[in-house]
């Protein structure tokens, strides 16, 4: 603020007063430079930086590098043996035995058999070399003919029952629709795995020389999408089986939403859950993201449910029964982003290591942890074990280290919200070591939610609810089949050949993927 001099005060007291109220208004000042620099850095490294977020200067295994005297620096507990392991030999990897081969015979001429000697030269052996070779796409009509049968001694008589008979008709998907199932499982593969739009395959089948419009290829999927539902109940149940759900979500466009305009922001949910043996994934779509949607999902359900710090999900920790439990890749991620933005010394090298690191090094040695389990294969009752033993301490220190850089840290730059987000959020983050079952993230909801957000840069938005809604089923299918190790395009090829004989509840559990055996859905390359 602007002060005219000869408006100061004459005593001491309110001269100091004033001059308190202007180191105050210029420290806040500054503060919101720092704050506005911080961002234009974290703007910049958005647009032209590393997306990763692998930490260059240090590994998972390192202890922190700087400690105040009041937060002491966790000591290993065991000492690491690296054992010795086998050079991978480099070169190109083998082609899949499970491709057809051909063989193409090369030989020398007849004359050239004959030695020097005039005796006639015999095979002593051969040399194979390998080459993948690629057929284009073939469209084929499939005709079904039905044969008619008639009596021609019964014709003319009174009442002589049916005197023609002929061969049923085939139990189709999609009733009278002129797609095969091979066909049907192309299409819809080609979108929801790999994010080709309708309007792209239309002009491919065009090429060869098909008519196929937009409307009938998205009719195609809605119906058969439909026809799908029970399975998708199917999955639901096995995920609210417990003992964990993982839970994310992310925006979608939705045209001809009911009572909103097209620029609406609309959601596709994700759940994912189920024992190891049958992992199960299942999308929603919904226009909101109310808290009420995982509510709904998970009715009556209680154990385990993980999701990022969302409020929305505020309202399912409070559900009777349910463990909120947090993300620490998200805790991670905000000490991450400092570092992106730090200003550089001289020379184009980034300053010293400071308290954003030592908080990544905190967690990087959570994650070694994590990491060693996994390589050890151990079970659930042993990594609760070696939690307790080895990142319960580091928690402690961490947790110890939060509340005293928290007051000497700006609150509104970039490393006081993380330090504030990791304090908000601590009870939720450490619940992962109660149970060997929990992991610190919630990386398999993100990992399942992945395909459809590169998906939706392709096709950008759902025509209609409809059209949402079949997204969300074979979005599940489609991770579902790949979470069990199936392939897709095979796996719904057999669904889409099985359910229209489908009718008892036990037809639609068979045809869950861990009750399919890979090989018993594979589809060879002659068909």
């Amino acid at each position: 603020m602007n002060i005219e001099l000869s408006s100061l005060p004459d005593d001491t007291s309110s001269l100091k007063k004033i001059i308190a109220d202007q180191q105050h208004e210029h420290q806040k000042v500054q503060e919101q430079i720092s704050y506005l620099e911080e961002m234009v850095r974290l703007l910049k490294n958005e647009l032209f930086g590393r997306k990763s977020e692998v930490r260059r200067e240090s590994d998972a295994n390192q202890l922190p590098l700087f400690t105040h005297p009041e937060v002491p620096a966790p000591e290993p507990t065991e000492d690491v043996i690296i054992e010795k392991h086998t050079r991978k030999k480099r070169g190109r990897k083998p082609l899949p035995a499970n491709l057809p081969r051909v063989d193409v015979i090369h030989d020398i001429p007849e004359a050239d058999k004959q030695c020097a000697c005039g005796d006639e030269m015999v095979q002593i052996g051969e040399e194979v070399s390998e080459k993948l070779d690629y057929t284009p796409a073939k469209l084929q009509v499939i005709r079904h003919v039905r044969l008619k049968y008639a009596c021609r001694t019964c014709e003319g008589v009174d009442d002589p029952g049916p005197t023609v008979k002929i061969a049923p008709r085939v139990v189709q998907l999609i009733p009278k629709s002129i797609a095969t199932e091979r066909l049907l499982a192309h299409v819809v593969i080609s979108k929801f795995a790999d994010g080709l739009p309708l309007y792209r395959q239309q002009k491919i089948f065009n090429r060869y020389g098909v008519d196929l419009s937009r409307t009938t290829l998205s009719g195609w999927i809605i119906q058969a999408s439909e026809k799908c539902l029970p399975i998708l109940d199917l999955l639901k149940n096995e995920i609210r089986s417990g003992p964990l759900i993982n839970i994310d979500e992310s925006t979608l466009q939705v045209l001809n939403e009911p009572g909103r305009s097209d620029t609406s922001k609309s959601y596709m949910w994700v759940f994912c859950g189920g024992a190891p043996e049958r992992k199960a994934v299942a999308y929603q779509y919904h226009p909101t993201r109310s808290g009420q949607v995982p509510i709904d999902f998970l009715g009556d359900y209680q154990g385990y449910v993980q999701s990022d710090a969302f409020a929305g999900y505020d309202q399912v920790g409070r559900q009777k029964g349910i463990v909120h439990v947090g993300c620490f890749v998200h805790a991670r991620r905000k000490f991450v982003e400092v570092t992106k933005v730090r200003k550089k010394v001289r020379g184009g090298k980034p300053s010293p290591m400071g308290l954003a690191d030592e908080a990544l090094d905190f967690i990087s040695n959570l994650y070694a942890i994590e990491k060693r389990a996994k390589n050890q294969e151990l079970s659930h009752e042993e990594i609760y074990q070696l939690r307790q033993q080895e990142a319960k301490p580091i928690l402690d220190q961490f947790k110890l280290w939060l509340d005293t850089n928290q007051p000497r840290t700006p609150p509104k730059g970039l490393l006081g919200k993380a330090i504030q987000y990791s304090l908000n959020h601590w009870d939720k983050l450490i619940v992962y070591i109660q149970d060997g079952r929990l992991k610190p993230d919630n990386n398999v909801a993100e990992n399942a939610i992945r395909p459809f957000v590169v998906g939706r840069k392709n096709w950008l938005f759902a025509g209609a609810p409809k059209g949402a809604d079949a997204s969300a089923v074979f979005f599940s299918l489609i991770e579902t089949a790949k979470a069990n190790g199936h392939e897709p395009y095979a796996y719904l090829h057999h669904i889409f050949t099985k359910l229209p004989v489908a009718t008892a509840d036990a037809d639609y559990e068979a045809l869950l993927p861990w009750n399919i055996a890979p090989e018993d859905v594979a589809i060879s390359s002659e068909q």
